[in-house]
């Protein structure tokens, strides 16, 4: 199972339910686990990863306590995504 934080900014998507539980099997990748939440709510992989298949610039994502910059990172069984959206203003 990997545990999945979403940002506020996706609460219109997710209905307010930020954390999320994937099942691991068949998922091995970040991508994969974007896939899996597309699956569940619709709508939501396009607000966090751009048409490039990148990360937008505006969102943050860890695995476990390490940010990544891609979503060819591998996940296993067990590890704590989270997804942060960025602050701004002055």
């Amino acid at each position: 199972m990997i545990r999945v934080y979403l940002p506020s900014q996706v609460d219109s998507y997710c209905r307010g339910e930020r954390e999320q539980f994937i099942e691991a099997d068949g998922v091995h990748t970040l991508s994969d686990v974007m896939d899996a939440l597309e699956q569940r709510f619709s709508g939501i992989r396009f607000r966090l990863v751009d048409e490039h298949n990148a990360i937008r610039r505006h969102i943050a994502m860890f695995v476990g306590e390490r940010m990544v910059h891609t979503l060819l990172v591998p996940v296993v069984d067990g590890d704590r995504v989270q997804i942060v959206g960025a602050l701004s203003g002055g």
